[in-house]
């Protein structure tokens, strides 16, 4: 063991020895930002809207800067418009779309707070995990991934569960590409009486989202998926109940980043400052908004379903088929079954490697079985299903399956 004295030595030694100029040995000790243009058809984060792209561009102000601070405004009215909401409480908070999921988590319980949570994939398992680091009690709901959460179900575990302050769900689970229907669901949470918090993050923009027709007390989503925004943002929205919640707490937000009370200060009429907001990121989000709204929700709604199943019918003009049935499918994003013998892996980095084009891989017990093929904002679009279909046909003629042409099937069905 060396003494601090032979440390001494040994770090001298070093400084003294000589380096290598590596520069000019001809290598580039730190090379350029690789530029490789991918079509982003796996989960997330999709292809990014040009216009967002030169949003991103505009010269950096000050957080508290009164061009900042007149954009803010606008981008909350944009975002009630999108989450279809009057809430007061509608802002971007600085994070992914996890920050938004922990955002209404830590605000709304407290510890010995019961909540239930819905779990048909990952990200039910995140709620319930970030539940239990509240102090609160997680009771789930559960359903097989691949399948949506039984109204049946929920409605006999809140009748045998008293005092639960949270109902927990997902709109659109990304593990496995199932879109929950609201209208039942959203009714017997409210005649529990309990708040109904809901995951939008795959979502928002690119199926209907209407918080205020469904009685959603808390909502979050993300900025990568169908608003085609780089990731870094986490929209989310609280009713006047959930707020009125939230200023009435026994015990502070265990997270001092994501409390409400505070963050409200700064989006409100008071300005307070509470972090740096990150300028640039605030700058895309307002942009993708505007593009989003120039279409007209409505419109993209059926883009993105028309596209789902433009892609849905080329795949089984392949002979391959989905992993979700067809009135549960989220048109945004596609679990599709990986044929026997096939190896997932490779197809993915087959099409990678000559198509640039992103496939997710399966996540928890569907890996190795499914790909996960995203049709989300700016990804959303005719040549990126013909793009994917040809690359996926190849890839899968490489491995001897002899699939046939399901372009033309995806062609006719979008055309239609």
């Amino acid at each position: 063991m060396l003494s601090r004295g032979d440390s001494a030595v040994v770090y001298s030694y070093h400084c003294a020895a000589p380096m290598r100029d590596l520069q000019h040995e001809g290598i580039e000790m730190h090379p350029p930002l690789p530029s490789s243009e991918r079509v982003l058809m796996g989960p997330g984060p999709s292809n990014i809207h040009p216009r967002v792209m030169h949003a991103m561009s505009t010269p950096v102000v000050g957080h508290l800067d009164s061009e900042f601070l007149s954009m803010m405004d606008h981008l909350q009215q944009m975002l009630r418009e999108v989450f279809q909401t009057e809430n007061r409480l509608t802002m971007a908070i600085s994070g992914t779309g996890s920050a938004g999921m922990e955002t209404c988590l830590v605000n709304l319980l407290e510890p010995g707070d019961k909540a239930i949570v819905c779990i048909n994939g990952v990200f039910g398992t995140r709620m319930k995990d970030i539940v239990a680091r509240c102090g609160a009690d997680a009771v789930v709901v559960e359903a097989s991934w691949g399948e949506a959460i039984d109204p049946d179900a929920l409605r006999s575990t809140l009748s045998e569960t008293a005092d639960v302050r949270v109902v927990a769900l997902v709109h659109a689970e990304t593990s496995t590409g199932v879109l929950q229907s609201m209208d039942e669901i959203a009714g017997i949470v409210k005649d529990s009486g309990a708040m109904l918090l809901l995951d939008t993050v795959t979502s928002l923009g690119g199926a209907e989202v209407a918080l205020d027709n469904w009685g959603v007390d808390a909502a979050y989503s993300g900025t990568q998926k169908c608003l085609s925004c780089p990731p870094g943002l986490a929209p989310v929205s609280f009713s006047k109940r959930a707020v009125e919640h939230i200023l009435s707490r026994k015990t502070p937000v265990q997270s001092w980043y994501l409390d409400t009370s505070m963050l409200s200060k700064y989006w409100g009429s008071e300005r307070v400052y509470h972090h740096t907001a990150p300028i640039s990121m605030n700058y895309a989000l307002y942009e993708a908004l505007r593009v989003v709204l120039d279409e007209g929700l409505e419109a993209r709604w059926q883009n993105h379903r028309a596209l789902h199943e433009g892609l849905v019918a080329g795949l089984e003009a392949m002979g391959l088929s989905l992993k979700v049935r067809a009135d549960i499918r989220a048109p945004m994003l596609n679990a599709v079954k990986v044929p026997e013998g096939v190896d997932e892996k490779q197809v993915r980095l087959d099409v990678m490697s000559r198509f640039g084009l992103e496939l997710g891989a399966g996540l928890g017990p569907l890996a190795g079985s499914i790909w996960r093929i995203g049709l989300m904002g700016h990804s959303c679009q005719a040549s990126s299903v013909t793009t994917c279909l040809a690359a996926l046909g190849w890839a899968l003629n490489r491995q001897g399956c002899n699939v046939p042409d399901g372009v033309a099937a995806a062609l006719e069905r979008i055309g239609g």
